[in-house]
């Protein structure tokens, strides 16, 4: 718990996701939830409760205006997200918002450029980047604990809703991309992206997807998103040289396993490169981490409290957001191309 006055939120949106960041900036002992701001009013309402102080309210404008605001949090629409924490960075206010970041890589810049002018926080609320479990894997690939890394393989598959603004990689495959890009070293840096989607029901956009992401020295991470499956699996596999780790996001008993089991190739035999037949494989033991159970939103919002006091970028920070989004655009360039290879270069180049 921390000592030090609560810093002052308001949360913007009461949708699907607002009630959510309202209830851990409330509980949070760094924040004191000052008040919740949507078209709807009633729906506000709902979000905040009988015998609450949390003030509603209907204007963003007049929500900015306020001197007694230190931070918003957003959970609107994607197209929304840069007009509105443009104008609360404007209004000097620190600003952390849902993923994606927004819904162009140029208005992802503006406000990048924007907060790091005016000196004020921008975070995106990666909120899988704030559990114990993907912290965990992230520091057994630091420490080396895998060995160097072949493949991740992440499936985010449910029976969900089809969504009229944006596809199944925009809706889903943004939490799979930002863990990518916080556990990898160096972060989300393919050298290039294929998408290939697939509209079986007639909606008019990508209802199943598949992401193929080369990364340097011969990594490839895939990922799978999908409305229409009817039965839900959220699951990450990480193979190294030395360990693979399988996480299973709904087993909360187990959520991840590490498997000393792999294939070991020797690289020369009698002076020629190897050869399949020098395949050798190695089964040792699995185990399962202790993991603490933690929100991770409440995780998120002590993070972006932290940021804000300790003057420094939130772990996961614009240009973290950005990089999802610059592989969201270069998957859309390669739908459009008929699911062929949109080089890296390309995915720095647009919209510059």
């Amino acid at each position: 718990m921390t000592n030090q006055t609560p810093l002052r939120a308001a949360v913007i949106g009461a949708g699907y996701w607002g009630p959510n960041l309202a209830r851990n900036f409330r509980n949070g002992p760094d924040w004191d939830l000052v008040a919740v701001c949507d078209l709807d009013a009633e729906r506000a309402a709902k979000v905040v409760g009988g015998r609450s102080t949390v003030e509603v309210m209907t204007s963003t404008t007049q929500l900015l205006a306020r001197d007694d605001i230190d931070a918003v949090a957003i959970a609107t629409p994607a197209s929304t997200h840069a007009h509105l924490a443009l104008a609360a960075l404007e209004a000097g206010k620190h600003v952390v918002v849902e993923k994606p970041i927004a819904d162009s890589s140029r208005q992802a810049r503006k406000m990048i450029e924007r907060a790091r002018e005016l000196d004020r926080v921008l975070m995106v609320d990666h909120t899988f980047c704030y559990t114990a479990v993907v912290a965990k894997i992230r520091d057994m690939i630091a420490a080396g604990e895998l060995g160097e890394i072949h493949f991740v393989d992440s499936v985010r598959i449910n029976l969900g809703l089809v969504q009229a603004d944006v596809d199944v990689f925009w809706d889903l495959a943004p939490h799979d991309l930002s863990i990518l890009d916080f556990i990898l070293p160096g972060g989300l840096a393919p050298t290039g992206v294929s998408a290939f989607g697939a509209d079986p029901i007639g909606s008019g956009q990508s209802c199943v997807g598949y992401l193929t992401l080369p990364l340097a020295g011969g990594t490839v991470a895939h990922i799978h998103v999908n409305w229409l499956s009817p039965t839900k699996i959220r699951q990450m596999v990480v193979g190294g040289s030395k360990r693979t780790l399988v996480w299973d996001d709904l087993n909360p008993q187990q959520r991840l396993t590490v498997y000393d089991r792999g294939i070991d190739l020797d690289k020369m035999v009698d002076g020629r490169q190897k050869v399949a037949a020098n395949v050798s494989y190695r089964l040792g033991d699995a185990w399962a981490p202790a993991l603490p159970e933690r929100e991770a939103l409440g995780q998120m919002a002590a993070e972006f409290a932290a940021s804000i006091r300790e003057h420094r970028p939130p772990r996961t920070d614009g240009e973290a957001g950005l990089r999802v989004l610059n592989v969201l655009e270069a998957a859309g360039r390669s739908l459009a191309g008929n699911s062929g290879l949109t080089p890296a270069d390309s995915m720095a180049q647009v919209n510059v």
